[in-house]
């Protein structure tokens, strides 16, 4: 098989009908076998051949280019599963949820496909969010009847508001979802503008600023827990769901379950840590997670968040602090002090180098060697 020649499959909806689109780049061998497929066709709009996209054409594609040229189904396998972990997903309070007047609920397609690709609720809760404010916004017309340029005023609605970009392409991918995901039609908004990305760079804070937060926390208990956020490079989520017996005080290792994107990993616990979350398991005895609110349950992100400012005002730091700066400066700390970028990577848990680069642009000893001009 020769992999310098290959096609691409694509999902295609014309005419309200379902095709399988072929792109490829001109090459004689490939267009005379498109032209054996049943009735192949050209669309100008998309710039690849289609047939109907049926169970036998899928495999009538396969044994004609099997061995002779690459198939990339990257494009068009979007019943990938999402989660792969076994934790529980909770759509069923979305379903519970009473109507309410003049306002469009989600779909139970919607909710389904959610439930059957077993996204994150977290993930779950910020697609039927942004899709019921999409639904709502153009209350009075039938959803496949939608068109790009109808979404495209409700995008302007939301970047008239001012929101971030983040936001815009949160709202992007709900969207999305339905129509590609939910109803199989994923060339419907290929030419969908996203808003720019904007590159911006971590905020850090000194180690001795650091220290002070830990000073200024009001007990035992918030102590661990920003010592773990910056000793540790815990993002805010992970801190909630270790349970005690993630705490491998042998190995000197914090193992952080179901992160990001559903991936497990071990970080470094650190000495004076572990000392102090000794003193807290003594004194607050923790049941199932290693941190609890009240009844015992899970503590919430935003009793995180708000020790970590609380700290951070005691401290008088000039800058906003969150529990994310703590993990931007644990990286940045790391790097400056000679630990290698791949290290760091599997620290954080970031999924290539490129992610934690970005940490290169903030670390003291990237310019330490640089001599001034001025100087």
């Amino acid at each position: 098989m020769n992999r310098l020649k290959s096609i691409t499959l694509y999902h295609l909806m014309i005419n309200d009908q379902k095709m399988i689109g072929i792109k490829f780049t001109p090459d004689k061998l490939i267009q005379n076998l498109v032209k054996g497929l049943p009735n192949p066709k050209w669309s100008k709009r998309y710039d690849m051949a289609y047939i109907p996209n049926t169970k036998g054409n899928l495999g009538i594609i396969f044994n004609t280019f099997k061995g002779v040229v690459w198939i990339n189904y990257n494009r068009f396998s979007t019943n990938k599963p999402v989660n792969t972990k076994n934790e529980t997903v909770d759509v069923a309070w979305f379903r519970k949820r009473k109507p309410i007047p003049d306002y469009r609920l989600c779909p139970e397609g919607y909710l389904l496909k959610l439930e059957l690709k077993r996204y994150a609720n977290s993930t779950i809760k910020t697609y039927v969010s942004f899709f019921e404010m999409f639904i709502n916004f153009h209350k009075d017309k039938e959803l496949n009847s939608i068109d790009e340029g109808e979404i495209r005023v409700f995008l302007q609605s939301l970047i008239q508001k001012k929101v971030s970009n983040s936001y815009v392409n949160q709202a992007i991918n709900a969207i999305k979802f339905y129509y590609e995901v939910v109803l199989g039609m994923p060339n419907k908004f290929y030419e969908l503008e996203r808003p720019r990305k904007v590159s911006k760079l971590p905020t850090v804070i000194s180690k001795e600023e650091i220290l002070s937060i830990i000073e200024s926390t009001n007990n035992i208990k918030h102590r661990c827990i920003v010592q773990l956020l910056y000793g540790s490079g815990l993002r805010r989520s992970e801190l909630l769901n270790p349970k005690p017996n993630n705490v491998d005080s042998k190995r000197m290792l914090v193992r952080v379950i179901n992160s990001k994107g559903g991936k497990d990993r071990q970080t470094l616990l650190s000495k004076k840590t572990l000392h102090d979350l000794r003193l807290y398991f003594a004194e607050y005895r923790p049941k199932v997670y290693l941190f609890e609110g009240r009844n015992g349950k899970k503590y919430s992100g935003e009793s995180v968040l708000s020790i970590v400012k609380n700290a951070a005002a005691k401290s008088r730091i000039p800058v906003k602090v969150t529990p994310h700066v703590l993990r931007h400066s644990f990286a940045t700390h790391l790097l400056e002090s000679g630990t290698d970028l791949r290290q760091i990577q599997v620290l954080l848990g970031h999924s290539s180098t490129k992610t934690t680069e970005i940490y290169t642009h903030v670390a003291t000893n990237t310019f330490e060697s640089i001599k001034n001009p001025l100087d």
